[in-house]
């Protein structure tokens, strides 16, 4: 054979091939996403860093601001918490230890907030989510202008805490209060709303469902119309009714969406201030003049910025932080029993 043919019978290997050049199978090899360059290069390691740090960067700002205004604070009022610290004298800061808490837990008023906010707490949850959930079910049918019902049911929940609240105070005035004047015309008598224990708790409670059932409804909304269809029309041909694809379709469907809307319910009752303070006027902090409707908001807000104890006020803080991780522990059970069933 001549070495023309020798070349074209044994082709050259990649070792015999021209300096720079690359074999067939691995050129093309780096596809899309790969650095253009050599592993030693700037490029290369330009590219590292950025595929390895750009997540962190991407979701830095949340954890900046988690940090600055939750975080920082959070600790900073456990640190308060163990200390005696008065609001005229910041700098003067005496080790107390569980003091603060020893003294909170003793004390008649703390108990009475913690009461009257798990009862106001009840009295709006639980009519609000069954007031909720009764809307949805109606807005889930096709009902004329159920685009225009959606957005006047998320109207309160728009309103101010401030206008939502004063109006409801002029409705349950003492003298000339709507509300009064209506409990005249089934022959009650006029209901002393601000004086009264559990007519200011109903008052206060009202606020709240009035705020809050629309936003509730809309998430109910949601959920229903996430539940197929078919599971309708195999009720219906098993000849269900409507109330009845509601008790054994809807509701059962909905359970995840309930249990969700209870806890965060919960977490508002909680967290409740707003209300009871422009509620009560002049009294407000105070939770009326005896106390009937003072929540563990406004008894944290009355020891920390009226009376001035600010290790108290931190203490009462970290007892509703406390109460609330009980909350979620709750939530996190009774979800995964949920899933177990299901």
């Amino acid at each position: 054979m001549t070495s023309s043919q020798e070349a074209l019978a044994h082709p050259a290997s990649s070792a015999e091939a021209a300096p720079g050049s690359q074999p067939g199978a691995a050129r093309g090899a780096h596809g899309r996403g790969t650095p253009p360059a050599g592993p030693g290069s700037w490029r290369s390691r330009l590219y590292r860093w950025d595929m390895k740090a750009s997540p962190y960067v991407f979701i830095a700002p949340f954890f900046v601001v988690f940090g600055a205004f939750s975080l920082v604070p959070l600790l900073y009022t456990a640190w308060y918490s163990l200390h005696s610290v008065q609001l005229s004298a910041l700098d003067h800061q005496t080790w107390a230890g569980l003091d603060n808490y020893t003294n909170l837990f003793s004390s008649e008023f703390f108990w009475n907030a913690l009461e009257n906010t798990f009862t106001i707490g009840v009295i709006s949850t639980v009519p609000q989510l069954l007031a909720a959930l009764w809307l949805a079910h109606l807005l889930h049918y096709r009902l004329r202008g159920s685009t225009v019902w959606r957005v006047v049911m998320l109207t309160p929940y728009a309103t101010s805490v401030a206008a939502a609240t004063l109006v409801f105070t002029l409705l349950y005035s003492w003298d000339g209060g709507m509300v009064n004047w209506l409990l005249h015309f089934v022959g009650v008598g006029p209901v002393n709303w601000r004086e009264s224990d559990w007519g200011s708790q109903l008052a206060v409670s009202s606020i709240v469902i009035w705020r809050w059932t629309g936003y509730n409804a809309l998430i109910y909304l949601a959920a229903m119309q996430a539940i197929p269809s078919d599971l309708y029309e195999s009720a219906a041909l098993d000849g269900a009714g409507r109330w009845q694809q509601f008790r054994h379709v809807t509701v059962p469907m909905l359970r995840p969406t309930i249990l969700f809307t209870v806890i965060v319910s919960t977490i508002g009752a909680t967290q409740l201030f707003g209300e009871p303070l422009l509620f009560g006027g002049v009294s407000g902090s105070k939770g009326g003049s005896e106390h009937q409707y003072q929540t563990l908001g406004l008894y944290m807000y009355d020891q920390g910025w009226i009376i001035g104890n600010l290790g108290k006020a931190s203490a009462i803080a970290w007892s509703m932080f406390l109460i609330l991780l009980v909350v979620a522990v709750v939530n996190m059970l009774l979800s995964r029993r949920l899933r177990k069933s299901q």
